[in-house]
Parts: C-alpha cells; sequence; structure tokens
C-alpha cells in the first residue's frame, strides 16, 4: 500500500505542476470540469456516460504525455533541431488525435440526445 501511495503523490505532482506550467492542460481540464455535469446531462444510459468521460480523460492523459514528451526535448535538447522538432510534432499529433476522438465521442453522444 505505501507503494502505491507514493506512486500517487508523484501523480499528483505531475498533475499540479503540468496545470500550473501549460496552458493546454489546463483548458483540457476545464473542459473535464464541464464535461461532468454536461455527461450526466447528455448520457441517456450510463454506458454513454462513461464514453463520453472517458474521452475526456484520454485526451488530458495524451496532453500530459505531449507535454512530458516536449519538456524531455526540451532538456535534452534546449536549442532548435529538426529530429526533435519531428518528435514533438509526433506527440502532438497523438495529442490531436485524443482530441478527435473526444469529439467524436461527444457528437455522437448529441446526436443520440436530440436527433
Amino acid at each position: 500500500m505505501h507503494a502505491l501511495y507514493l506512486a500517487f503523490l508523484n501523480s499528483w505532482s505531475g498533475l499540479v505542476h503540468g496545470v500550473r506550467t501549460e496552458r493546454a492542460l489546463r483548458l483540457e481540464l476545464v473542459l473535464l470540469v464541464v464535461g461532468i455535469p454536461a455527461s450526466w446531462f447528455l448520457g441517456t444510459t450510463l454506458w454513454v456516460r462513461v464514453a463520453l468521460l472517458a474521452s475526456l480523460l484520454l485526451m488530458l492523459a495524451a496532453e500530459f504525455l505531449n507535454t512530458a514528451i516536449e519538456k524531455l526535448c526540451d532538456h535534452l535538447h534546449p536549442g532548435r533541431h529538426a529530429r526533435i522538432g519531428i518528435v514533438k510534432d509526433l506527440a502532438s499529433a497523438g495529442a490531436f488525435m485524443a482530441q478527435a476522438l473526444a469529439a467524436l465521442v461527444w457528437l455522437a453522444g448529441i446526436i443520440d440526445r436530440f436527433f
């Protein structure tokens, strides 16, 4: 149990640092906070609600990983470098795919609820 507690503290520290330093993470966290009550209104079943929230959590997780990769790249190579730029672009593309998935799930939820 102690190891789980320490892992939680590390995760919490990363969450706090990311939110303090990255605008994209703050924006996506706001989307999650707004999405929690919106999912209960929009979702017609428990599984739709879970899908809506899971898509936002996945989007946030991808953004945290993207941020971690960018910070590591900046630490290893502070200047501009073509190959580092490619790594950052690939991480950004992964975050974008998670955002597209979230948008698709929320669009399906809206269609399911209202049409």
